[in-house]
């Protein structure tokens, strides 16, 4: 009986030290290890590589097959000979730096009334309930409609494309700053608050930090809106620009001339949406590192 009383025991124990095998200890190893950022956003990038190369695979093939005339789908070859040329000739150049000009004036002029305009609402928020009502109203109108107003009130000079510019980031940013405001921790407030913090450290050491996030992603969409914008006050009235460029394309017939001018804009919409990511990507290495 005295054994049988003492076998049990011993089959739990000799379970209980029963040692695990190097494979199964190492076999969750990769699931934990942390994946190399670097060689994600390579393979990103070759994957997006691959799709554009589809893309155009596909865009020839219909070509191709569709036996369209090149005043109605022209080619990639085509497109890429006329690209090359315009290039060459200076004049795709010289339309894409004064829409960047106009693109770069109305983001200015944009940003700023909206970050200054964003910070009071933020912080008061009786401004806000007898400001708000016209913000949105100002917005709900087209910025198709706005722009022969402002054609008319300010020429068809550099001025009104920048107003049109500027109109069409405004409400993103103004919106992203309200709301990165309104998302800072009251506890850290009150902290800073009991430190006996002023405004500029309250702002500098806890507001901007806290809000750099929201205000990034509302900037994303801003510099895209900024290349509409443009485009849009260029057709309404231009002497110049990828937008009078466009017109000018569909006016004559010159199809290829038109896909390089949007192939253009998309370029600078690229080139702006990567300068704001590589702008977050350090700002917020704090963020990321965490």
């Amino acid at each position: 009986m005295g054994a049988k009383a003492h076998a049990p025991r011993e089959t739990i124990h000799a379970e209980a030290v029963t040692p695990v095998s190097p494979a199964a200890a190492t076999a969750v190893a990769p699931r934990a290890r942390r994946r190399d950022p670097h060689a994600l956003r390579r393979r990103n990038r070759l994957f997006a590589l691959l799709l554009g190369l589809l893309a155009l695979a596909v865009w020839a093939l219909l070509v191709r097959l569709g036996d369209y005339p090149s005043f109605i789908l022209p080619g990639p070859g085509e497109v890429a000979r006329r690209f090359w040329a315009a290039l060459a000739d200076g004049s795709l150049l010289r339309h894409s730096l004064v829409t960047l000009t106009e693109i770069a004036l109305g983001l200015l002029l944009g940003l700023s009334a909206a970050l200054l305009l964003g910070y009071l609402l933020g912080k008061n928020r009786t401004v806000e309930q007898v400001v708000a009502p016209y913000i949105v109203a100002s917005q709900s109108v087209p910025i198709v409609a706005l722009a022969p107003l402002l054609v008319i009130w300010f020429g068809s000079g550099l001025l009104s494309k920048v107003l049109v510019t500027a109109l069409i980031t405004f409400f993103p940013t103004l919106i992203s700053t309200i709301v990165g405001l309104r998302g800072v921790d009251p506890d850290l407030r009150d902290l800073l608050r009991s430190l006996k913090a002023g405004r500029r450290q309250t702002f500098t050491m806890l507001e901007l930090p806290s809000a750099l996030p929201v205000l990034l992603g509302g900037l994303k969409l801003s510099v895209i809106l900024a290349v509409v914008g443009a485009v849009v006050g260029e057709f309404v009235g231009a002497s110049a620009g990828l937008g009078f460029l466009i017109n000018y394309a569909r006016g004559v017939l010159d199809t290829p001339l038109l896909f390089v001018a949007i192939i253009a804009l998309v370029i600078i919409a690229q080139l702006l949406h990567g300068a704001v990511v590589r702008l977050e990507r350090r700002l917020l290495r704090w963020q990321h590192a965490a």
